[in-house]
């Protein structure tokens, strides 16, 4: 797997912004209570992960139509869909330091009901001790879903199908995609934005040398 990076300015993968906004107070409390019970920084990022992971609920999986996608939203609420939950992740980690990015799979929407190709959204997150990037998706399993923390063997939520026109990328970056937060901001409800999933992502930065 060959990660690439859309920034190699380390710094773009900790900054705190309107979407991963760890400067909010709950947010900043609930990361530094998850690296103070953790006994080193990747003991801090699995229980990070595993926090999102678990104790947030995938927006679907509980049918609730209230969309969120700031890191704060997604903590008061305490759900988000995929995307969503990648951003509060993101901000717990950056909030100790530890660079974060997003990355995106597109994937079948629905294989009984709908063949549509939409993206997914999960994370890279960079282990320092081990000079490496991982990616892990903190979408929340169920039946059929079995994402883990992993360092060497991948174990996401979805396995890609290229026979199905699925595809995986391995781009890292350092910002949540401006299509998929046009879908988030635009619609008013999570029924409406499954009509209206991301088909397409767009940024507004080249890659940096």
């Amino acid at each position: 797997m060959n990660i690439v990076l859309c920034s190699n300015e380390i710094g773009d993968y900790l900054k705190c912004d309107e979407v991963v906004d760890y400067d909010n107070s709950a947010v900043a409390e609930l990361s530094d209570a998850l690296f103070q019970r953790s006994g080193s920084e990747l003991d801090f990022i699995k229980t990070a992960y595993e926090y999102v992971r678990d104790n947030i609920s995938h927006s679907a999986d509980i049918n609730e139509d209230i969309i969120t996608y700031t890191a704060s939203g997604v903590l008061n609420a305490g759900h988000g869909i995929c995307f969503a939950k990648s951003h509060l992740l993101a901000a717990l980690l950056r909030r100790k330091s530890v660079p974060t990015g997003s990355c995106y799979q597109k994937l079948v929407l629905d294989d009984e009901m709908s063949n549509i190709l939409i993206y997914h959204g999960l994370n890279d997150v960079y282990i320092k001790d081990r000079k490496k990037w991982i990616r892990l998706d903190a979408r929340g399993n169920k039946s059929g879903v079995n994402a883990q923390f992993s360092i060497e063997t991948e174990q996401l939520a979805f396995s890609i199908r290229p026979e199905m026109g699925e595809c995986d990328s391995f781009t890292v970056y350092p910002d949540p995609n401006i299509k998929v937060l046009e879908k988030l901001r635009k619609c008013n409800t999570r029924t409406e934005l499954w009509d209206n999933l991301p088909t397409e992502l767009g940024y507004n930065r080249q890659r940096r040398q």
